[in-house]
């Protein structure tokens, strides 16, 4: 099973932020890590006018489009309930990566390092900590029950997430 870890927080945090430097941080250290991002909007990875996005609209119930340079497989879940962290994860190749960073899904029973920003618009007493954070990243000093990492330090963020993939292996 490949190590999930969850970066949570309220949209405007700074999440995609503190993952465009972690990732190729984690790369600098030899983890293959993958992306698993979640979002409340109707998205769609295709352009209108591409043969793709024409065929998928034709009723298509899965596509894969590849390149010599990636793939990408879209299905459609109209009438489906949402997808849990579970099955997504399962999709993803294990033998290419040893960590999974999951962008969002705040509720799912995983473990996640959870953001605050002073200035985030919210009281400190609505972070959402329960048994799965395993730290929070922050821009001011907090004294909390979990390790505290300073959110515009990357290398001490990769430091902890190592330490924690190799307590987990």
């Amino acid at each position: 099973m490949i190590p999930l870890l969850a970066i949570a927080a309220w949209s405007g945090t700074g999440k995609t932020t503190l993952l465009k430097k972690l990732i190729p941080a984690l790369c600098e250290h030899g983890i293959r890590p993958g992306l698993i991002k979640h979002t409340h909007h109707d998205m769609d990875i295709d352009k209108p006018g591409k043969d793709s996005y024409e065929l998928r609209k034709a009723g298509a119930a899965q596509t894969l489009v590849a390149s010599s340079q990636r793939w990408a497989l879209m299905t459609e879940t109209p009438d489906e309930a949402e997808l849990d962290l579970a099955y997504l994860v399962s999709r993803m190749d294990a033998t290419k990566l040893d960590l999974v960073l999951v962008e969002g899904f705040k509720h799912e029973a995983v473990p996640k390092i959870v953001l605050w920003r002073h200035d985030c618009g919210h009281d400190l007493a609505e972070l959402a900590i329960d048994e799965h954070v395993i730290a929070i990243a922050s821009d001011i000093p907090l004294i909390h029950g979990v390790p505290v990492l300073n959110l515009n330090d990357i290398e001490q963020t990769v430091t902890f997430i190592l330490r924690w993939i190799r307590q987990v292996d």
